[in-house]
């Protein structure tokens, strides 16, 4: 029986976080019997799932919009950037509708009442792990939706409201799917993981027969039972990780912490409320590494917020060297509207220097990476093929998640399938990458 089933067309921006909204959108639409379209000519109607976190996502988000309605016409926008319809409609008022964040249904209302759908029970079949947008072998796990935080340069629990965690049942239910379809490695994502469960005051729920509460180390746990990859993100340095650094140490979970610093002067994180502010970060760091020698520590940091001197950047760049951060990302201060850093009664750092104050930054940053990675020269370790460049194969480490890290290439690894797991001796490394043969 031939028939013409709807197609809907995704553009999906922003961090994993958005991603995983996009992947629930699309696995309710794929369970109604639409299709999803590679191009704009081949869609009935276009998605854009838009992220509102700095100026420059915003224009990126724009610029998505109007890509869309050039191309296709009919567009629907939702995302944190849909918490602020005026902004988009005085741009695009040609679009049909606008959502904000998390607004799955009327994500999906919107689409049936312009592209009603065509479902056949019989036809349109999903598999029980969802659509997802990454590829087979690793999968993100979102475990809460929005933060108690009010930092001051951040908007986004005005967008996506206040810590709602998830059952942690229903948390691992869906982990377990994805384990059982293939899936090698689960990123733990949310706005704030390390505080998972405080909103449901720790509620237990029965997973394989055994009951868990919904608190960060016993998910983290119940995760690591599962015989696969555990990566946690955007984790605050609560004095509570430190239970969850002893999994690692256990094998349990991957060594590997992602921890938004954000900057080292005492003033300066003051200003911009951070929750972990009074947090001795240095001796905490050199903790989890002689509980874990192995651990990698990831973190990101804003340069030039509003009022930043010489000295306190000179401070971030002491505390830096002391840090030895494995990976590091940084950005330039962007005011974003709505946020509270606006209203500080403190002269901004001129783009010049928040540019120079970067590149600085950055070349301390890739020193750092790059001694810490030829010290592994040498050693073996196991790592997960993620593609193939030629003969070469695209690899990465427990120090490595995907898309923000570095890589292992592995010069024999032609053969090496994709999703699959490989033993490997270190050769050589650079600022951010490591060479290597099969061990």
């Amino acid at each position: 029986m031939s028939r013409k089933s709807p197609k809907v067309g995704f553009v999906s921006l922003g961090c994993p976080k958005a991603l995983v909204d996009s992947e629930r959108i699309l696995t309710r639409l794929r369970a109604e019997g639409y299709e999803v379209a590679s191009t704009y000519r081949a869609a009935d109607l276009v998605v854009v799932n838009t992220c509102g976190f700095i100026d420059a996502a915003v224009e990126e988000s724009m610029d998505a919009i109007g890509e869309a309605l050039a191309e296709n016409g009919k567009v629907i926008v939702t995302g944190c950037l849909g918490a602020q319809p005026r902004k988009i409609l005085a741009r695009h008022p040609a679009v049909l509708k606008i959502t904000g964040p998390q607004r799955y249904e009327e994500v999906v209302a919107s689409v049936h009442e312009h592209l009603p759908p065509k479902h056949e029970p019989f036809v349109d079949l999903i598999p029980p792990q969802g659509v997802k947008l990454t590829p087979r072998h690793y999968a993100y796990l979102k475990i809460s939706e929005g933060c108690n935080h009010h930092c001051s340069f951040c908007i986004i629990p005005s967008m996506r409201g206040r810590l709602a965690s998830r059952a942690v049942g229903e948390v691992l239910r869906e982990a377990e799917a994805l384990a059982h379809a293939g899936v090698k490695e689960l990123l733990v994502i949310s706005q704030d993981t390390s505080a998972y469960g405080v909103d449901l005051k720790y509620a237990a729920q029965t997973w394989r027969d055994r009951s868990w509460r919904a608190s960060f180390r016993d998910l983290a746990a119940a995760l690591g039972d599962l015989g696969i990859w555990v990566r946690l993100h955007y984790v605050y340095p609560y004095p509570h990780v430190d239970e969850v650094v002893e999994l690692m140490a256990d094998g349990r979970v991957l060594p590997y912490l992602d921890i938004p610093f954000q900057h080292a002067s005492a003033r300066i994180l003051k200003a911009m409320k951070r929750p972990a502010a009074a947090e001795n970060t240095l001796e905490r760091i050199a903790a989890w590494r002689k509980a874990v020698p192995d651990i990698a520590i990831r973190s990101t940091f804003i340069v030039g917020f509003p009022g930043e001197t010489e000295r306190d950047f000179e401070t971030l760049l002491a505390w830096a060297k002391v840090a030895q951060l494995d990976r590091v990302g940084c950005f330039e201060y962007s005011p974003v509207e709505g946020a509270a850093a606006n209203d500080l009664a403190v002269p901004p750092v001129p783009p010049e220097l928040k540019a120079e104050r970067r590149a600085r930054f950055m070349t301390l940053s890739a020193e750092i990476s790059a001694a810490r990675l030829a010290a592994k020269v040498g050693r073996c370790m196991r790592v997960l093929v993620d593609g193939h460049d030629g003969a070469v194969a695209v690899a990465r480490s427990s120090a490595d998640a995907p898309e923000i890290d570095g890589v292992v290439r592995i010069a024999d690894g032609a053969k090496i399938p994709v999703g699959s797991f490989a033993d490997v001796s270190i050769t050589g490394s650079d600022a951010y990458d490591l060479e290597a043969r099969l061990a």
